[in-house]
């Protein structure tokens, strides 16, 4: 079950369950749309993996027993910003290896 983490990891922009711009790793790391394309370079800088649009849990209950009702979304904060300048060189690394798979 995903945690639905409420923030980015980065910048700290609320990221409500129902937002459009939270993008995940496979990890679930947390972070906004804006730091994932112009901060991170669709790196994760915790695991080297990339990132997807973090899912939608439904508010209202379509299906019985399954909604935010019943499994609600974390308000887990986890705040780590990244060194923009010293992940541009993890970016680089991470995809020079990826093109050599």
């Amino acid at each position: 079950m995903l945690k639905l983490k409420p923030s980015c990891e980065h910048c700290e922009k609320a990221l409500l369950a129902n937002s459009n711009e939270a993008m995940i790793c496979s990890f679930e790391c947390t972070f906004c749309h804006d730091c994932v394309k112009n901060v991170l370079k669709d790196v994760c800088p915790n695991c080297g993996g990339n990132f997807v649009p973090r899912p939608i849990r439904p508010k209202t209950e379509h299906v019985e027993g399954v909604s935010l009702k019943q499994y609600p979304a974390s308000g887990e904060k986890v705040y780590k910003p990244v060194d923009a300048n010293k992940h541009l060189d993890f970016v680089q690394a991470v995809k020079s290896l990826s093109s050599k798979r």
